[in-house]
């Protein structure tokens, strides 16, 4: 099985010459992420087997990792790792900067190690300096248990992983043998592509059936009037979400279509609820209100509207979420809410759902709290600890849906070079894998078991490339019951 190591991270490798360190090492990392002391030799001297330039390759070396470390870079330290006090000083180096730390124990037998050394065209370490490594390799072993890494390793096939998939495989081990259901949802929160906004309608009808054949349960589009900056520049292409929703019932069949959500501050209420209705009637009765806070002030400045308080929010968004049934329910009775008054609740046609699901978003105690009380459902961030911990907040059941931006590859190569092509310049490839959930098909199925098992009902996913709409199909249908 492969071992999956937390990114980022420090990985010690210590064993003695010619026992497959280096070797190890360039099979399972990126050449960047290794630091070793038989290139840096070559760096300051002559060559890999200049002697004479090992103190300097080390003083060297000790600076690299210093640096890499300080900058939360994951590590590869390839040399003997045989001195005690330097094994030391990098792992309290990597405890000072909330990094993990392994060390990797290579004790192949000595003979083995022997007959690599005689083998070698180059670098062939002398044979009393190789016995001498071997006797300290005894010593080291012994030592390497106490020293108080995160663990020590054998040498065996591993990866560097964001943290959400350091349990993956035996959660994926857990899906297979004993599968659960999970809905899943498609997040557009871009709509910049190839064709311009000439091509913009037929991009999205094809982006829509292609979600829908692959067996995605709805699609969600962020509420927002211009492009946010967690996702891209506030001149870029961005379309008004509930008009985008109903393009997309006509587009579509299947699919559940809703808003991830819409800010309460947007739109008078009553008037969200008539949308909402005719959305749920020209649909076919497949219709989602997600509704939230608001939160994008510079948004409200643009547009020229008032951008209250949070209590004031607060208690907009709680009227909101008891009016919203009552403008989808028969008749036409007044609504007295704390800061909203509607006299007369008319709203023909009513929604083909007997019931609107009404979906609140955001993770805050207080948000958690109303929405338990008045909606449906609420959707929340954050890795598989922070859902259980704010699932404790709900003081009913309700569901619990999960959004999450998810890189989905077929394999790791396809992986690698999906991250080394969407990345942005200034962000390393492991702090930009680690910032979108980029992981294999295997990675992805393990990583929304654990979600499926801390309570969430529904997963949202943003796709950084909806050229991987048919990878994820494959993740999809592993939570088909």
């Amino acid at each position: 099985m492969e071992l999956k190591l937390p990114s980022p991270c420090l990985v010690i490798l210590v064993g003695p010459g010619a026992s497959g360190k280096s070797t190890w090492a360039a099979e399972h990392f990126a050449p960047e992420l290794i630091v070793s002391s038989d290139r840096l030799r070559a760096l300051v001297g002559s060559g890999e087997d200049d002697i004479a330039a090992s103190t300097d390759a080390f003083a060297l070396l000790e600076e690299v990792v210093r640096q890499r470390i300080g900058r939360g870079l994951t590590t590869v330290v390839d040399t003997l790792g045989l001195d005690r006090e330097r094994r030391v000083g990098w792992l309290a180096a990597a405890r000072g900067a909330g990094l993990a730390c392994v060390a990797v124990g290579f004790d192949t037998p000595a003979e083995e190690c022997r007959r690599r050394n005689r083998e070698r065209a180059a670098k062939r370490i002398p044979a009393d300096a190789l016995t001498a490594q071997l006797r300290s390799w005894r010593r080291v072993k012994e030592e390497l248990a106490a020293e108080g890494y995160d663990d020590v390793l054998e040498p065996t096939a591993a990866r560097v992983v964001p943290t959400a998939f350091v349990g993956s495989d035996a959660a994926q081990t857990r899906q297979s043998e004993a599968p659960v259901g999970l809905r899943f949802g498609l997040q557009l929160s871009s709509y910049t592509h190839p064709g311009g906004r000439a091509a913009t309608a037929t991009w999205l009808r094809e982006v829509a059936g292609r979600a829908e054949a692959a067996g995605f349960d709805s699609i969600y589009v962020m509420d927002h009037f211009r492009q946010i900056p967690q996702v891209g520049r506030a001149w870029e292409d961005f379309l008004e979400s509930w008009t985008t929703l109903a393009y997309l019932a006509a587009s579509t069949t299947r699919v559940r279509l809703g808003t991830l959500v819409s800010g309460i501050t947007y739109r008078n209420v009553a008037h969200l609820g008539k949308i909402a209705a005719t959305l749920d009637v020209l649909s076919g009765g497949r219709a989602v209100c997600g509704v939230g806070l608001a939160w994008f002030e510079a948004e409200h400045k643009a547009y020229g509207w008032p951008f209250p308080s949070l209590s004031d929010r607060y208690a907009l968004l709680e009227d909101a979420l008891q009016l919203l049934p009552v403008l989808w329910g028969p008749g036409n009775k007044p609504f007295h809410g704390k800061v909203l008054e509607v006299p007369d609740t008319t709203c023909y046609p009513r929604p083909l759902q007997e019931h609107l699901p009404l979906l609140v978003g955001g993770s805050g105690p207080r948000t958690l709290r109303l929405a338990s009380r008045y909606a449906d459902a609420v959707n929340v961030f954050g890795d598989v600890s922070a859902v259980r911990e704010r699932a404790k907040h709900l003081t009913k059941p309700i569901e619990l849906t999960h959004l999450s931006t998810t890189l989905v590859a077929k394999d790791r190569n396809q992986l690698d070079q999906l991250i080394r092509a969407l990345r942005p310049r200034n962000v390393s490839p492991e702090k930009y894998a680690a910032s979108v959930n980029a992981g294999t098909i295997d990675d992805q199925i393990g990583r929304f078991r654990e979600l499926s098992e801390a309570g969430v009902s529904e997963v949202m996913i943003t796709l950084p490339d909806l050229n991987t709409i048919e990878t994820a199909a494959e993740v999809i249908s592993a939570f088909r019951m």
